[in-house]
């Protein structure tokens, strides 16, 4: 059990998974001689050379475009979008084709494709490159979308994707890069679609994803220490497929939930799990669903209001006081 960074669980399994396989490559603006913008991919071009870490232009539609037809051909090419807000130019390459070649064809071809891309704001580079739009993605039929918090996890599912038949959109957020957790010296590889429990709990469950899935666990562990609040959280993980079942079941157990998201709240993840809750475990709720999410604003430059709009640590406690306040169950 060694204890490593999320950037190097990264970029170890990229590696991994290069050695394992060599229809395995990657693709992606930066990645080659610059070694990524955010240094997942150093030393790989050295090690594998330019036919499989493939610098590109910045031109986001044309090198997914590549990848694609690449994956159709038998191909696993792991794009490296520089942010999540760029995918964005690429967008019909990702859902008119990624996503709906296999079904459109017949199953005759599939798109075994990853598009690794972070996302999240906290690193002051403005609205428009610190969204977390992974709504759009996870709207789509026929991509699949995770998002790992640990580096564990970052691993185990990373592993998954690469060797998944079908396109798989890879959500890393910025702000994960270098918090670090212990990764077994043997990773299987995950199933994408289901959430893990990370702590249990009897009081409430609480529920995030990616970063707020991070922060959900420290607070959980600190409402208990302090307050003998006894917090489950639930990692959600898979964004599509969504676990509705191990959200269900948790909730049913506590009778309380809040959901914490870096997405906006207006149609945001979080309403679909409050929905699956609603239809799921509406009889055992003992007080209403609370969410926490951004602000509804592009986020801030300047950086005591860009800590302002997005959700925290202090404003998740919060939630989770309410509803226990609701309820008379808070100690």
């Amino acid at each position: 059990m060694a204890v490593i960074s999320y950037r190097q669980a990264l970029h170890d399994t990229l590696r991994e998974e290069m050695l394992r396989d060599e229809d395995v490559f990657l693709i992606g603006e930066e990645i080659g001689v610059f070694e990524g913008s955010y240094k997942i991919t150093a030393g790989l071009l050295k090690e594998f050379g330019e036919k499989r870490v493939r610098d590109t232009p910045i031109a986001e539609e044309g090198f997914v475009g590549a990848a694609v037809g690449a994956a159709m051909l038998g191909l696993r090419p792991v794009v490296e979008l520089m942010t999540i807000n760029f995918s964005l130019i690429a967008l019909d390459q990702i859902v008119n084709h990624a996503a709906k070649i296999y079904g459109m064809f017949g199953g005759q071809t599939s798109v075994p494709m990853v598009l690794r891309t972070p996302g999240g704001g906290g690193q002051q580079l403005g609205a428009t490159h610190s969204q977390n739009i992974e709504l759009y993605y996870a709207f789509v039929p026929g991509l699949k979308v995770v998002a790992p918090s640990t580096p564990a996890d970052a691993k185990a599912l990373l592993l998954a994707s690469i060797r998944d038949n079908d396109p798989v959109l890879f959500l890393e957020n910025l702000a994960l890069y270098n918090t670090k957790g212990e990764v077994p010296d043997v990773v299987e590889p995950a199933e994408i679609g289901k959430a893990k429990v990370t702590k249990q709990g009897t009081d409430i469950t609480i529920i995030g994803y990616s970063r707020m899935a991070m922060v959900a666990q420290q607070v959980a562990e600190k409402l208990q220490a302090e307050e003998g609040i006894n917090a489950e959280v639930v990692d959600l993980r898979s964004l599509r497929p969504l676990d509705r079942d191990t959200v269900v079941e948790s909730v049913r157990k506590t009778g309380c939930a809040v959901i914490a998201e870096d997405d906006w709240l207006t149609y945001g993840i979080g309403a679909e799990v409050a929905a699956s809750i609603s239809d799921g475990a509406f009889d055992y709720l003992d007080a209403p669903v609370r969410r926490v999410a951004a602000a509804e604003v592009p986020l801030p430059y300047a950086k005591p209001l860009e800590r302002a709009a997005l959700p925290s640590a202090e404003s998740l406690t919060t939630a989770v006081h309410q509803t226990l306040d609701a309820v008379g169950r808070r100690r």
